[in-house]
């Protein structure tokens, strides 16, 4: 197969659409009254996301303000300060990932997928786009990064060095990588996050991360819209 790489046509998300009202399975629909025309009417509903429920979202390890947190400070390298957060990032990431390492398997995440039914696809260095379980796809996404912040051509670990001329493309695909790697762990596992009581530290990374990815334009928001309504609440 070749070593798996991701380019800009790479990792492609497709949304699919068995998704709607119609095809939410009995078990978890709801019924709520709405006024129309002077008269009550049951409208169908899905049941509200796990992710959602401000019980368990309003938990954070921290309450700091993280907007001001992102900003670059006055008279540090821009460069530097992405490659300190995204390093960062990576390891919060990764620790997550681990106490997850029981529950998103082969058996319970057979393809990869995000919030609305995203499917997430690796392409590799012939341009294939491969179908992945969940945790594969992610070892790919995480092998990646690894390898880029390993490389001294792109992250230089000594003072002095100049980052590579496309330095903040790479970021880019880093931020798209770590970005389906946390929506993953929203939508399939944050019941699994709940119960080992991380859902605080997810919230506040995906927060951070989030806001920081804002303030550097370093995602697409057509990549983040399936998980819009989360973003929504969190930055509001």
């Amino acid at each position: 197969m070749g070593r798996l790489v991701l380019d800009m046509g790479g990792c492609q998300s497709n949304s699919s659409s068995d998704e709607e009202d119609v095809n939410v399975p009995k078990a978890n629909r709801s019924l709520f009254k709405v006024r129309k025309n002077n008269g009550l009417h049951l409208v169908l509903s899905a049941e509200v996301k796990p992710y959602l429920k401000d019980h368990f979202l309003s938990k954070r390890i921290t309450d700091v303000d993280l907007l001001t947190f992102s900003a670059l400070p006055h008279g540090i390298d821009q460069q530097e300060w992405v490659a300190t957060h995204t390093v960062s990032f990576f390891q919060n990431t990764n620790v997550l990932l681990s106490a997850l390492s029981d529950f998103c398997s082969m058996t319970t995440c057979p393809t990869a997928k995000g919030p609305k039914n995203t499917l997430y696809e690796w392409t590799d260095d012939q341009g294939r786009k491969l179908k992945c379980v969940a945790p594969v796809y992610i070892d790919y996404a995480m092998c990646y990064i690894q390898e880029l912040l390993t490389d001294e051509r792109v992250f230089p670990s000594k003072t002095g060095l100049p980052f590579s001329p496309g330095f903040m493309f790479l970021i880019q695909k880093v931020f798209v990588l770590l970005f389906r790697t946390l929506a993953h762990m929203f939508s399939a596992h944050y019941q699994d996050i709940i119960a080992m009581e991380l859902h605080p530290h997810l919230n506040t990374l995906f927060l951070h991360f989030i806001t920081f990815s804002h303030t550097f334009r370093l995602l697409d928001p057509v990549e983040t819209a399936p998980i819009d309504d989360l973003i929504t609440v969190l930055t509001c």
